[in-house]
């Protein structure tokens, strides 16, 4: 298993490519500003074929290049319904002042051509892997991460990637801005509401098992287990039901 991260654009949201080995198809989840390059090089750098594009939320750092990356590789896209309006309009998603600061140059967005909606917990198999949707919503209204079961040995390239040992966890998520090391996604943007974020974590979060990885939307991985004992937004929230892959 690969799995190949790096930081985008002026807000570093991190875009990872997964694959099941170097020369196999290939995902790109939350391609943000200026990734497309970046994700070229670890595609001809390992041999691989993007064949689909998963995004975690609708917000503008995490999907800024999913027209290119969607159309140079003639690639699907994955979002929830929810997020969808914010691939052709996501100013939708910003707050005024920062619209207008990044969108200042007349970008102009657009839905890629093959564009499919996401559920919770619905399984989406692709390029030999196989991603569990868990809908969070709080940060966005559409915000999603995917789990994945780790196979066999996890080649990391690039940072932040898992460092870990295969066998110490059963699960990889892409969490998107629903979880950081120490911290949670912010819950002021529009889309967003910090009571419906709360639940998420109790519901969705806290159920998990401790060694399941998380590679977050910014920052450092970090692991369930961690932010369960450190993080102080999880402190005194009451977990659901456990939830399994």
């Amino acid at each position: 298993m690969l799995v190949a991260g790096f930081p985008t654009g002026v807000f570093a949201a991190n875009c990872y490519v997964v694959a099941t080995g170097a020369g196999q198809e290939c995902v790109v989840v939350d391609p943000g500003q200026d990734a497309a390059g970046a994700v070229d090089e670890v595609v001809r750098e390992h041999r691989l074929r993007p064949v689909a594009v998963l995004l975690t939320h609708g917000h503008l750092d995490h999907m800024w290049s999913v027209l290119p990356v969607c159309g140079s590789y003639d690639a699907t896209c994955w979002i929830h319904p929810a997020d969808r309006p914010l691939l052709a309009d996501p100013m939708r998603g910003l707050p005024p002042e920062w619209a207008g600061a990044l969108l200042g140059g007349g970008l102009t967005f657009a839905e890629p051509d093959d564009v499919r909606e996401l559920t919770d917990g619905a399984r989406v198999d692709v390029a030999g892997l196989s991603f569990t949707v868990d809908h969070t919503p709080g940060h966005t209204s559409g915000s999603v991460a995917f789990r994945t079961p780790v196979e066999g040995d996890v080649r990391g390239a690039g940072a932040p990637t898992w460092t870990g040992q295969a066998s110490a966890a059963p699960e990889l998520m892409f969490g998107g801005d629903l979880l950081f090391a120490g911290s949670i996604g912010r819950t002021d943007l529009p889309g967003g509401d910090h009571p419906t974020m709360l639940r998420t974590l109790a519901d969705k979060v806290l159920p998990l098992d401790d060694r399941v990885v998380v590679l977050p939307g910014h920052g450092d991985q970090t692991t369930i287990g961690r932010e369960r004992q450190t993080n102080p937004y999880l402190r005194g929230l009451v977990p659901g039901p456990a939830r399994s892959g």
